[in-house]
């Protein structure tokens, strides 16, 4: 009883400094407005295309007012963790123990004191949005240990060039322009360096005045590491700042951990242990300090401080610019994360540690081969020894770091594409930032699908979830590889049964449960994307074994009659079984065959089989899964090789005898019949994601998605019923739903999923829509989707579906593609370009390097701003120009 006593937890964290209730001025609250949308049609700027309906904010332009109620930018490592810097300016999302804490707000503030002004002394910090006051978690006891009740900016605002978010502070009682830059790391191509535990605020101020003043900044922070009982915590010295730590315990060793806090200035003075007491006596004492204008240094102690402060005096004459670089490590080199039963090597499809698979130019870390039987260590722990050598890479490669980012950010935002897709393309790469990505010791990506509140949503890398993400194939290609060895070794058996979900750490598995169709099938697409993106012959030719090996139990299992088409119960993304031949799955189907029979082809390998399968399912696919305006199922189960569906292993529970009545009426539960998929011929886009032609007539496959625009893609909600998960897109929201039944015949308990809204699918049809040459219509899925995520009801940094920063949404990298057809071809050094919107300049990021490609007058050229891009010639809508 007294383990979950609500009493105890609030007096501990008296003990830690919190904060008490406090009386917040109206004025220093962000109101939250009634939303307001437009009734001009779906994607409607009300005149301006750029802007969000009903409102006066332009896609990827600033937030400000109401628009900084949910914003949240992730800073942090590829796989290292993250903390999150507020569009206000606050630090919230404290998630660097290898797992999330979505309401990890721990309390600690930037403050800005100046000598001898009335109202002088504020945290550096806008208005606190008012959702925080009531509704969550602590805030009924009063929010202890906030800064909710500290003097801050009355204004604030919010912009972003990622990696970049950029904050602007004013304040009538202050003459001074204040600034704030928060970053880390993000170079393409260099995912060891975007791979830091570290972070950077950069505070910039600026005399406005007349008279010359005399400032103080300060950062100040409990030990927000103190979380074990028992493990001894304290805060060390470091150069310019202070370290906060915790020991492990010997049942614990997780609870390790080291949080750096330290800034370029000389002479920075610190205290390293905060007035020791209760209540709230450690929090008030070091306001006080920062209230009165004064500095305080205090040497360390054994344990036990409750919090730190530094402190940086300044002055500054009329017109001058101060800034101060306040950098963060963190070490967190443990973790209790294990997940999957080992199995020994005898029911691999090959070792790994052969070089089958992986080799030194995939894994290139030096520190062997992975425990399986021990838990997530992350990859920077294989690199640094402790948080002080973190910290001195931060620093001493602070200035190359950012120039490198920079170049990244100049080049990606000199794209003249509509500002709706930048800032949908931009708004999820800080997925990679998130929680979501993991990075094992050994350097190899693994991921989860999204982030719980605490703990990670769906683990494993998930095959049929991360077949829509389109980021890191291009900008990480090394990591997106070691995704596909492990699908291919680790997770596939010597029969080619892959499972989808991988252990963590990364090791042999059990094979318990059905493959996922359009995981598999759409691994074997993507082996082929990887070759052509990489070039690496050497790399196809150790893998292609194993994917013909895939290949054939994917026939074997679906295509038992070698028809074409997959039929059998086939898993699939909607965590259930599509029972008898339909479009979805189909298409992926097609597109692994023509993928395994193009890598063949170039390995001079029999592939005739493949190739007549094709053939076959692309007739197939046409004629009797086509109602001649879209693809549909045809659902069966009675003349399937499969068991009885209610005495098959399904997610989703046994069959009860309502079940049963619908089974023998309607067919096996969650099935989508005649209905209008928005997956439909999703297969047929991640085939054109991975550098294939069109495998499928592309009037059928335009007439398909023309028809989820025109039914599925819904301006107003209010009237659509949901019982699913509605607060994906809800009320007068607007969004593309999973299904409709335009021509009736919806099934009393259609696919589990289907009246819900995900933006991973808006992105891949409003991508599809434009490859085929409806731009428009892509770009108003964008916009809708976009609308949704403004920062009055969402994050415009986290787009979420089971899980915040969940990774389909990363099928927005597409767009790029979809509006430009920019893709390189590693292996026949080849440019294409199949612009649909005329003259253009785009980013593009490849293996060897990254740049911009333009187009003017129908004349392609390349200019590469980091590494190196070979281009022997250019293909511009299907014409040949030589380089």
């Amino acid at each position: 009883m007294e383990k979950n006593n609500p009493r105890r937890s609030f007096l501990k964290n008296l003990t830690f400094g919190g904060l008490g209730a406090a009386i917040v001025p109206t004025d220093g609250l962000v109101k939250a407005a009634p939303a307001k949308r437009s009734s001009a049609g779906v994607g409607s700027g009300e005149g301006d295309p750029g802007k969000t309906p009903g409102t006066g904010r332009s896609f990827n332009t600033a937030y400000r007012g109401e628009y900084l109620n949910r914003l949240a930018f992730p800073i942090g490592g590829l796989g290292a963790g993250m903390f999150c810097l507020e569009g206000t300016g606050a630090f919230s999302h404290m998630s660097i123990r290898n797992r999330p804490e979505m309401f990890n707000e721990p309390g600690l503030f930037a403050a800005l004191a100046i000598k001898g002004l009335k109202n002088g002394v504020k945290i550096l910090e806008g208005p606190v949005p008012q959702w925080k006051l009531f509704g969550r978690p602590g805030a009924a006891n009063g929010a202890a240990g906030t800064t909710f009740g500290l003097p801050r900016f009355r204004h604030a605002e919010f912009s972003t060039r990622f990696p970049f978010g950029n904050i602007t502070l004013q304040d009538d009682d202050l003459p001074v322009a204040v600034t704030l830059t928060g970053w880390s790391p993000f170079i393409p191509g260099d995912e060891d360096n975007s791979g830091l535990p570290a972070g950077a605020v950069e505070y910039s101020f600026v005399n406005k005045g007349l008279h010359s003043l005399e400032a103080i900044f300060s950062f100040n922070t409990k030990n927000f590491l103190a979380s074990e009982e028992g493990a001894k915590n304290s805060i060390g010295s470091f150069e310019n700042g202070f370290v906060l730590q915790q020991e492990g315990v010997k049942d614990k060793p997780w609870v390790q951990g080291a949080f750096a806090v330290f800034t370029d200035q000389p002479g920075t003075e610190v205290d390293h242990c905060w007035f020791r007491g209760g209540w709230w006596d450690p929090m008030t004492m070091a306001w006080n300090t920062v209230r009165d204008g004064n500095t305080r240094t205090n040497p360390p102690v054994e344990k036990d401080a409750p919090g730190a402060s530094l402190f940086v005096p300044f002055a500054l004459a009329p017109g001058q610019r101060k800034t101060i670089r306040l950098m963060m490590t963190w070490y967190i080199p443990e973790s209790n994360l294990h997940i999957g039963d080992v199995v020994m090597e005898e029911k691999q499809g090959c070792d790994p540690g052969q070089g089958c698979c992986a080799g030194p130019a995939d894994l290139h870390f030096p520190n062997g081969k992975a425990n399986p039987s021990a838990n997530y260590k992350p990859w920077y722990s294989s690199r640094f020894a402790d948080v002080r050598e973190v910290a001195a890479y931060w620093k001493n490669n602070y200035d190359e770091l950012s120039k490198n980012s920079k170049i990244f950010t100049e080049t990606f935002y000199s794209s003249t594409l509509p500002s709706e897709v930048m800032e949908a393309v931009a708004a999820n790469l800080t997925i990679l930032k998130s929680p979501t990505v993991l990075r094992q010791y050994d350097g190899r990506l693994w991921s989860w699908e999204g982030c719980g509140d605490d703990e990670g949503c769906c683990h494993g890398s998930c095959t049929h979830v991360w077949n829509y993400a389109q980021t890191i194939p291009h900008l990480f290609p090394m990591l997106e590889r070691t995704l596909r060895n492990t699908e291919f070794c680790e997770n596939q058996n010597k029969k080619g049964h892959q499972a989808f979900r991988a252990n963590m750490p990364i090791s042999p598995l059990k094979h318990d449960f059905h493959s996922a169709a359009d995981g598999q099938l759409g691994g074997i697409m993507k082996v082929y994307r990887e070759w052509r993106i990489s070039g690496d012959g050497e790399w196809l030719t150790r893998i292609y074994p194993m994917v013909r090996t895939s290949m054939d139990y994917c026939i074997g299992t679906w295509d038992p009659r070698n028809k074409g088409v997959v039929e059998e119960p086939h898993h699939n993304t909607y965590d259930i079984e599509f029972w008898g031949p339909e479009g979805m799955c189909t298409s992926f189907y097609l597109g692994a065959l023509r993928s395994v029979t193009e890598m063949g082809e170039h390995l001079k390998q029999d592939v005739g089989k493949y190739r007549d399968l094709y053939e076959r399912g692309r007739e197939f696919m046409e004629t009797k899964l086509y109602n001649g305006e879209y693809f549909f199922q045809q659902i069966e189960y009675k003349e399937l090789n499969a068991p009885d569906p209610a005495k098959a292993m399904s997610f989703g529970g046994e069959y009860s005898p309502e079940a049963v009545a619908i089974l023998k009426k309607e067919g096996p539960k969650y099935q989508y019949g005649t209905g209008c998929l928005s997956d439909g011929v999703l297969g047929a886009w991640i085939g054109r994601m991975c550098g294939l032609d069109d495998f499928i007539d592309p009037r059928k496959i335009t007439s398909h998605l023309l028809a989820i625009h025109r039914y599925n893609l819904k301006d107003d909600l209010s009237e659509h019923a949901n019982p699913q998960r509605p607060s994906y897109a809800v009320g007068k929201e607007g969004g593309l739903l999973l299904c409709t039944w335009p021509k009736g015949g919806k099934l009393s308990l259609p696919f589990v999923y289907s009246d819900e809204v995900w933006t991973g699918i808006e992105y891949q049809v409003a991508s599809h829509l434009m490859l085929m040459g409806k731009v428009e219509q892509g770009l108003a899925i964008v916009k809708t989707c976009r609308n949704r995520y403004d920062g009055r009801v969402r994050n415009p940094f986290n787009e979420y579906e089971c899980g915040h920063w969940y990774a389909r949404a990363m099928s927005s990298y597409g767009l790029l593609q979809g509006l430009t057809g920019i893709r390189y071809d590693a292996v026949d050094k080849i440019l294409y370009v199949d612009s649909r919107v005329g003259d253009l300049t785009c980013f593009i990021s490849t293996a060897g390097g990254f740049g911009t490609v333009s187009l003017k007058a129908g004349r392609p050229s390349v200019k590469v701003a980091y590494g190196r891009i070979e281009v022997r010639q250019f293909v511009v809508g299907g014409k040949t120009i030589m380089a």
